[in-house]
């Protein structure tokens, strides 16, 4: 059975524009989805990202919180027919607050799997508050108890295998630990991608404020450097057929530019296509 990649409605939050492309209309708020995903079809199901913990935490970024009652990651997993429990593998793109705030919801028999060096980060005081304390508190707990974490070594030893068809790799970018998930579709590799990419049309379709061809935007949030960034965007571009990142909706790939986006499953139909020469800065 072919591996499927079904997007979870976490809720929205609201925030600065230039927070998602760095130096774009400062001032102005904007209001983005917060995703996860689960993979279906494969030997267990597979959770990437498990959201904010409540609307609440946010102001400590001095960002709002709409998250509902149907955007629970119970609710959610309920409608693929799935409990909390049947999850086997937790994946982590990163540790920031809009994306490990639910994993003590789960019993410590789900391993959760990230990167070592974004725990190493996510402690390091760089970065404060973007990690909270209940969130991470919750991760050194799992350390301590077997088969609820699974620490991968990606700088060092490249990709590694979760279960056949799905497998990680260093991201290079967003933060210092931040890993990408890849996955094998029926249609083509599809790599969920965090907050490496935050906005297609800003940052790559319409690239704001960049003169050159094919040159993509860094966004307003990153601990590296800007060609890191720039770099890491391009990778996705020419080695993936769809890219999923956490604040907007999929994307598909050709020749390094996006065709068109996708709904709440990939592979799937294309919602909307993207004219071929959009890439010039309006």
């Amino acid at each position: 059975m072919a591996l499927t990649i079904h997007v979870l409605d976490y809720g929205d939050i609201e925030l600065e524009t230039s927070f998602l492309v760095l130096g774009h209309e400062c001032g102005r708020i904007r209001r983005v989805p917060v995703y996860g995903f689960l993979i279906l079809g494969g030997t267990h199901p597979v959770l990437v990202d498990t959201g904010y913990r409540d609307n609440a935490i946010m102001e400590s970024l001095g960002m709002r919180g709409l998250q509902f009652h149907d955007n629970m990651i119970e609710n959610q997993l309920a409608k693929h027919g799935l409990k909390l429990g049947d999850i086997r593998y937790i994946l982590h793109t990163h540790l920031h607050i809009d994306h490990a705030g639910k994993d003590d919801k789960f019993p410590m028999n789900t391993t959760v799997v990230l990167n070592r060096r974004e725990m190493e980060f996510s402690v390091s005081g760089i970065m404060y508050p973007q990690y909270p304390k209940p969130d991470i508190m919750h991760l050194v707990e799992r350390i301590y108890e077997p088969e609820a974490m699974r620490f991968l070594d990606l700088e060092i030893t490249g990709a590694e295998e979760i279960i056949p068809g799905v497998w990680c790799e260093a991201a290079g970018a967003h933060t210092e630990g931040s890993m990408n998930v890849i996955v094998e579709t029926a249609e083509g590799l599809a790599c969920i991608c965090g907050d490496v990419i935050y906005d297609f049309n800003d940052q790559i379709v319409n690239h704001v404020h960049t003169n050159n061809w094919m040159e993509p935007r860094v966004t307003g949030n990153h601990s590296g450097s800007k060609r890191e960034e720039k770099g890491a965007i391009k990778k996705l571009l020419n080695n993936y057929t769809f890219l999923l990142p956490v604040h907007d909706r999929p994307a598909k790939i050709q020749n390094q530019q996006v065709v068109g986006r996708l709904a709440m499953t990939v592979p799937g139909p294309m919602s909307e296509t993207v004219p071929e020469r959009q890439w010039f800065p309006m």
